[in-house]
């Protein structure tokens, strides 16, 4: 499991968009994204960087990933 801190996201299209990012790397990925905290956990045997490039190309800076 993953957490990454997403900047920029502040509505419902926003979660839409970084989880179909998400899913683009790994469609079976679970995604879960607290809008308030700017918080997005994700569960995937995907590399984390991968993930975090896929947000990132999507318009959402990644300040921090584990």
């Amino acid at each position: 499991m993953y957490q990454l801190q997403v900047e920029n996201m502040s509505c419902g299209h926003c979660v839409g968009s970084v989880t179909k990012a998400v899913q683009g790397v790994d469609p079976q990925a679970q995604v879960q994204i607290d809008l308030a905290s700017k918080r997005v956990t994700v569960e995937s045997p995907a590399e984390l960087g991968a993930i975090s490039a896929a947000i990132v190309e999507a318009g959402y800076p990644v300040t921090s990933a584990q």
